[in-house]
């Protein structure tokens, strides 16, 4: 944990996606900021999302137009700053006897086209299904639309890096204890969950961007009642050996209004969720229950033509959402939107910002507000600017070119490498490739193409501490390591963490 002797402008506290995104606005705006997330970078509802960056088009249903508008303007905005890790998906919505009827979706779609402007996404149609659809013999017609795909954990990471190179603090594994006021300031205590290390550093701002944790973060490190409350909705997923060869996304709509995504994943899977379910326990301990797993399966074949079962599922997760309580009869109605609390006693007091709700296609948009509101306490602070920038690695403008300039400078890298470093790394994948001629140069391979090499960038460049973190957030390979391949990891990991060889690179404070 890095030693902070001077007085920040801002401790964001929590990093997740909203966190990361207000840590690098403000950074971005001349404000000394410091981030301290508890476990992993993204290591909660940030990394068990449906990984999509979408409008909602059942959130139409609810008639939350504006969230629907900013949301899709977004979509664009984020296409655009980050190519590596997000992309445009088609998505088809078979219809079936249960759902509304034809005329009334189309004009749902009709809409949904025209609440975004589409500047690289196209729009829906109308579309039939014959004997060649991966889709049952009685479903015979839908619809097609456009959304895109995000992998979340990433996204969390880039973030993280581009408020790093900012002159943010980024401190992972490390848990605000305590936050009191004295004097205009906060001092708030941290500790290091590696070492137990605890230190006192002081802040103008503060900010709870806790997730699932901040109405917690009130009652136990502040010890105050939260002004606003939230409702725990638990999503879970299953991934299993794709369903078939298509590019498309599909989203069916059971009988009971929920929605399924099955999602084409990785290359080889399909990714099928989400449940939304009421959730009372503890966020970390979130799992898929038994009722969820039949739930999706059920909802899966009665669409494809390929069935699924329990010894097919070859990995799941679960995610903790924390929804504005706005009083909604069911988990699905709640809304999506966000909101956020500035509290500042007197007019000398030291101010505490709050934030409620959200969803990851919205967090750039939430990050700007939040920091603007913050801006109005420092003189010095600059303009919104994130609008057009690119995150680490997405400095780049067409995928296919970037893998063939990657080819041609490292033609010893086997091609399902060069692939995956391009949609994880982006332009990165050169600060990855330093100082390498040959396969050999790469060290060992623990599995999959997870070379010794791309270990160490992580934990230099990305905070990685585990092999869980390399494995499910900073990659996918978990789906396709074994067991002694992900011990050999970690093996590898303890010893380069008990070396000192492999510390994260210095930060400027």
């Amino acid at each position: 944990m890095e030693q902070k002797s001077k007085v920040l402008d801002l401790l964001v506290v929590g990093g997740g996606v909203n966190g990361v995104g207000i840590a690098l606005d403000a950074a971005g705006r001349g404000l000394s900021v410091s981030l301290c997330e508890m476990r992993d970078l993204g290591s909660a509802t940030s990394s068990n999302s449906s990984k999509l960056i979408h409008g909602g088009l059942r959130y139409l249903e609810h008639y939350q137009f504006r969230l629907v508008r900013e949301a899709l303007a977004e979509r664009e905005v984020l296409l655009a700053k980050a190519p590596h890790i997000m992309w445009p998906l088609r998505f088809r919505l078979p219809h079936r006897p249960h759902l509304r009827p034809v005329w009334m979706i189309r004009a749902g779609l009709f809409l949904y086209d025209h609440l975004s402007r589409l500047k690289t996404l196209t729009a829906s149609v109308g579309i039939k299904f014959n004997h060649t659809s991966p889709l049952r013999a009685e479903i015979t017609r839908g619809f097609e639309y456009s959304d895109a795909w995000v992998d979340d954990a990433r996204l969390v990471v880039l973030n993280a890096m581009a408020a790093r190179d900012k002159g943010a603090i980024i401190n992972s594994h490390t848990r605000c204890v305590s936050a009191v006021r004295k004097d205009a300031l906060w001092h708030v205590t941290l500790e290091d969950q590696i070492t137990g290390e605890q230190q006192v550093c002081k802040a103008r701002v503060l900010v709870n961007a806790a997730g699932p944790w901040v109405v917690d973060f009130f009652q136990q490190a502040l010890a105050v009642k939260a002004p606003k409350q939230i409702r725990l909705v638990k999503g879970s997923h299953i991934i299993v050996p794709k369903l078939h060869d298509e590019p498309e996304a599909y989203i069916l709509q059971n009988e009971d209004g929920r929605i399924v995504f099955v999602i084409p994943y990785e290359e080889q899977f399909s990714l099928i969720g989400t449940t939304d379910e009421e959730y009372d326990g503890a966020p970390e301990k979130s799992s898929i229950s038994e009722q969820e797993i039949d739930y999706l399966i059920a909802v899966t074949n009665s669409h494809f033509k390929q069935q699924i079962s329990r010894q097919d599922i070859v990995h799941t997760y679960s995610g903790v959402r924390p929804l504005i309580d706005d009083e909604s009869a069911n988990a699905q109605a709640v809304t999506r939107d966000y909101s956020f609390a500035i509290d500042r006693p007197g007019k000398d007091g030291a101010p505490l910002v709050s934030v409620f709700g959200g969803k990851i296609t919205t967090y750039r948009k939430l990050a700007e507000a939040v920091v603007d509101g913050i801006a109005t306490f420092f003189d010095q602070a600059g303009d919104p600017w994130t609008h057009n920038a690119p995150l680490p690695g997405g400095e780049f403008a067409d995928a296919q070119q970037l893998g063939s300039e990657l080819r041609a400078k490292f033609p010893w890298l086997p091609e399902v490498v060069i692939g995956r470093y391009v949609r994880c790394y982006g332009t990165l994948s050169y600060v990855l490739l330093e100082h390498t001629d040959s396969l050999a140069s790469m060290g060992r391979d623990f599995g999959a193409g997870l070379y010794e090499k791309e270990v160490e960038y992580l934990v230099k460049h990305e905070w990685a501490h585990s092999a869980e973190d390399i494995i499910w957030r900073r990659t996918k390979l978990g789906l396709l390591l074994q067991d002694a391949e992900i011990h050999e990891l970690e093996c590898f990991l303890k010893a380069i963490r008990a070396t000192g060889d492999m510390t994260p690179e210095p930060q400027v404070a």
